[in-house]
C-alpha cells in the first residue's frame, strides 16, 4: 500500500514539474480550470403596469372639474359674501347652500373620474380628495367664517391644497 501511495505522490510531483518545465519561455499562459459557477436562482421580472394613458385621461378630467366646478363654487361663495355684506340673510343662506352643493358636485365628479383610473394610487388619492371636498361641503362653520373676500381668500388658500393635493401629486408629474 505504501508503494502505491509513493507512486501516486511521485506521479503528482512529476506532473507538476512537467507543467512548469524549463522549456517555458514565459509567453504561454496556463489556463486555469474554469471556476465553478453557482447556479443563480431564476428570477422573472414582471414589468410595471403602464398606467400612463389612463392617468392622463383621468387627470384631464380632474383639471376640467377643478377649473370649472371649483370656479362655480367660488362664484357661489362670492354671492354669499355679497348677500352677507348687504345683510340679506335669506339670500346669503341660499348662496351658502348653493356653494355647498357645488362642493358636493366637485366631490362626486372627483370620485367618479378617479374610480375609472387604472392606477390604484390615483383611485385611492381620488377617494381621499373627494371625501375632503364632501366633508367641507357639510362644514357650516367653514361658510360662516367667510364674510369678506379676504376671508374667502384665506379660507381657500388653506383649503384648496387640502382638497386637491392627494391627486395633484399624481397628476402633476
Amino acid at each position: 500500500m505504501r508503494t502505491a501511495l509513493t507512486a501516486v505522490s511521485l506521479a503528482c510531483v512529476l506532473l507538476t514539474a512537467t507543467a512548469c518545465s524549463s522549456d517555458d519561455n514565459g509567453s504561454e499562459t496556463i489556463a486555469g480550470a474554469p471556476a465553478a459557477e453557482t447556479p443563480s436562482p431564476v428570477t422573472t421580472t414582471v414589468p410595471e403596469p403602464d398606467y400612463d394613458a389612463s392617468t392622463r385621461k383621468v387627470c384631464a378630467t380632474l383639471t376640467k372639474v377643478f377649473d370649472a366646478d371649483v370656479a362655480a363654487f367660488g362664484t357661489a361663495m362670492g354671492k354669499m359674501i355679497a348677500y352677507k355684506e348687504a345683510k340679506q340673510t335669506t339670500e346669503a343662506e341660499q348662496a351658502r347652500k348653493a356653494a355647498s352643493n357645488e362642493l358636493k358636485d366637485v366631490a362626486a365628479k372627483v370620485r367618479k373620474a378617479t374610480a375609472t383610473a387604472e392606477d390604484p394610487e390615483l383611485k385611492q388619492a381620488g377617494a381621499v380628495s373627494a371625501t375632503k371636498f364632501a366633508k367641507s361641503a357639510q362644514d357650516k362653520a367653514l361658510f360662516d367664517k367667510v364674510r369678506t373676500t379676504k376671508d374667502l381668500d384665506r379660507t381657500l388658500a388653506a383649503k384648496m391644497p387640502d382638497w386637491m393635493d392627494p391627486v395633484a401629486g399624481l397628476c402633476g408629474s
